[in-house]
Parts: structure tokens; sequence; C-alpha cells
């Protein structure tokens, strides 16, 4: 995919509540367009914090003293996404008399013609002539950029058997349990596998739990991250020849589909229908396995870039917006 440097030079914000999964969304779609966001991240106040954003009345109003500015002049391409911005997005699509381009993320609550794109997943059911629908998460990931994330780390892994695997571990969230017992159970699986581990676990998971984990390891064949210093994330989904994600995150699933190394995903006690409905698109387009304890290294996945199909459409749409006359 090219972007042209109409695209890479338009003023480009980005607009959420600060929450790191769906800012990490749009900023992964900038990542991919090439073009330097200007972050924006609201704060809302009340009453409109309590109301749905289909009852949002003057929805300019709604920025509480601790929010960002959303003012003129408006940018040429919005990305926002989450709930807190989506009477905004729509707003400043109509004060800006069309001229921005507006694109949110994730399912709106409130109708589709009021944004120019929308981004949601297929497992939201959402349609409409400018609905785009992903398997997954954006992210700005590529295969040719991990390649050249892994440099950074390849000394780091020198003298480790191979395959390599890299077992990237969320933790409990309002759906799913990571207690002990289920680490100790991950940690012996992953312990029977051949080659190497490279592990990291995210904060969400307890001390404890990483502890017993860890302690199934061996040392002499693993490496796991403790939190501190740079983080490998990137580096070592890089190297891996292998990946196993935990079923609590959508992003790291994605993100290690985009490898074209096999995927496998470790499924935790819990879940809700949403997240059952995403894995199983997963498993049924050849993005993911089910992790059972063994691993098929010469397993070709099917490689999800939903990120650079998103891309392409909105630089397309950009490049007619800003090359129209009165723009």
């Amino acid at each position: 995919m090219t972007i042209s440097e109409t695209v890479r030079a338009a003023s480009t914000w980005i607009a959420t509540d600060g929450a790191a999964g769906i800012e990490n969304q749009c900023r992964g779609l900038a990542e991919r367009l090439g073009v330097a966001p200007v972050v924006k991240r609201i704060a809302i106040r009340q009453p409109w914090l309590s109301l749905p954003p289909a009852l949002w009345f003057a929805p300019m109003h709604a920025l509480s003293s601790q929010s960002d500015r959303l003012e003129p002049p408006w940018p040429d391409l919005l990305i926002a996404s989450g709930r807190k911005s989506v009477a905004l997005c729509a707003a400043i699509r109509r004060l800006s008399r069309g001229r921005t381009l507006t694109v949110q993320i994730q399912k709106p609550g409130i109708a589709s013609s009021n944004f120019d794109l929308v981004v949601a997943p297929r497992h939201d059911g959402l349609t409409g002539e400018n609905v785009l629908s992903t398997t997954g998460s954006l992210h700005g990931l590529t295969r040719v950029g991990l390649d050249a994330e892994a440099e950074a780390w390849r000394t780091g892994i020198a003298g480790l058997p191979r395959p390599l695997t890299f077992a990237a571990i969320g933790g409990p969230n309002r759906v799913y349990r990571f207690e002990e017992a289920e680490a100790r159970a991950l940690g012996q699986k992953l312990a029977d596998l051949p080659g190497s581990l490279l592990v990291t676990m995210s904060r969400r998971s307890t001390q404890a739990a990483t502890a017993v984990l860890a302690r199934e390891l061996d040392p002499e064949r693993s490496r796991v991250w403790d939190g501190t210093g740079d983080n490998p994330y990137r580096g070592w989904l890089g190297l891996a020849d292998a990946v196993v994600v935990t079923s609590d995150s959508v992003n790291m699933a994605t993100e290690a589909s985009c490898t074209g190394r096999p995927v496998y995903v470790a499924h935790l006690k819990g879940g809700s229908a949403k997240f059952k409905a995403f894995h199983t698109l997963m498993e049924s387009d050849g993005h993911s396995r089910a992790f059972d304890g063994t691993l098929d290294t010469a397993w070709k996945p099917e490689v999800l870039d939903d990120t650079g199909r998103v891309a392409a459409k909105v630089a397309q749409c950009l490049e007619r917006r800003l090359s129209s006359p009165g723009s």
C-alpha cells in the first residue's frame, strides 16, 4: 500500500478518553497512514457523562476543564474511538461543514451516517455503506516493522534452541479469570513445548500468578520479562517461530496474526459472547488455533491485516476530500 504525500501531510487529530486499548487502535491507523496526529484526550462532565451519545445536546459543551480543547481550525482527518468521543466526532463533522473526514472506530451507538467512515468488528453485526468491518482490532504492526524491531533483541536470545515460542500472557479482566491455578497449568503446558520460550506478562496479572507461571519454566531455555526496562513485546513477536496468546485480549491475538507465524490462543476461564464470537471467527478464518499444549510450527496461518485494508480506504477518501474544490 502506497500512501501519497498529500495524505501524509494531512492535519490529523486522534480523539479518545485516553484508555490505552482504544487509543492504540487510533494510533495504529494513523501509523499505517503515515500521518503525524495530535492526540486529544477528552474528559466529559455531567450531565453528558451519564447520557448515551444519542442524547447529547450541544455536545461541544460537554468537555470538562480537564479535557483537551476541541476548537477550530478543524483537522483534515479525525480518528476517534470510545463512547465519549462519538457525539463529539459527529459534531465536528457538522461544524467543519464536511471538510473534516471523520473516522469512528468501534460501534458508535448512533446512526453510522453521522460519520464518513465507521470501523467496527464483524462480531458486532454493524452494516452500512460507510461501515468497514474488521475481524480484530486495529494496530500499527507489520511484518517489515517487526523484523526491524527484532534486530534490537536478537543478541539477548542468542544460543536459545529453536523453535522459539513467544507467549504473551494477559490477565484477569471484567469477563476472564487468571488466578494462580490457571497460571500454573498454563506454565506447565508452555514448559512442555520444544525449543525455547519468550514470555511477557500483562500488568493485569497478579504478582503471585506471574511468579507461579515463571517457576514452571526452565530458566536455561526461557526468558521472562519482569516488567522493568524496555518492553520486548514487539521485538520478541518479530523473533518468534510461533506465538501463544491468552484469550482475554483481542489486541494481542490480532497483532500476533499479522506475523505470518502460527498463532495459538490459550483460553482462560470465563469469557463473553463477544470474545467467543471473535475467537470463533479467528479460528474459522484460519488466523489462529486453540492452544492444547502442542504446536505445529509448519502450519501457515492466514495473515490478518485489517489495518492495512482500512488505511487504504481512509487514504482513498482523504485524497478525494483534499483534492476537491474548496477543501
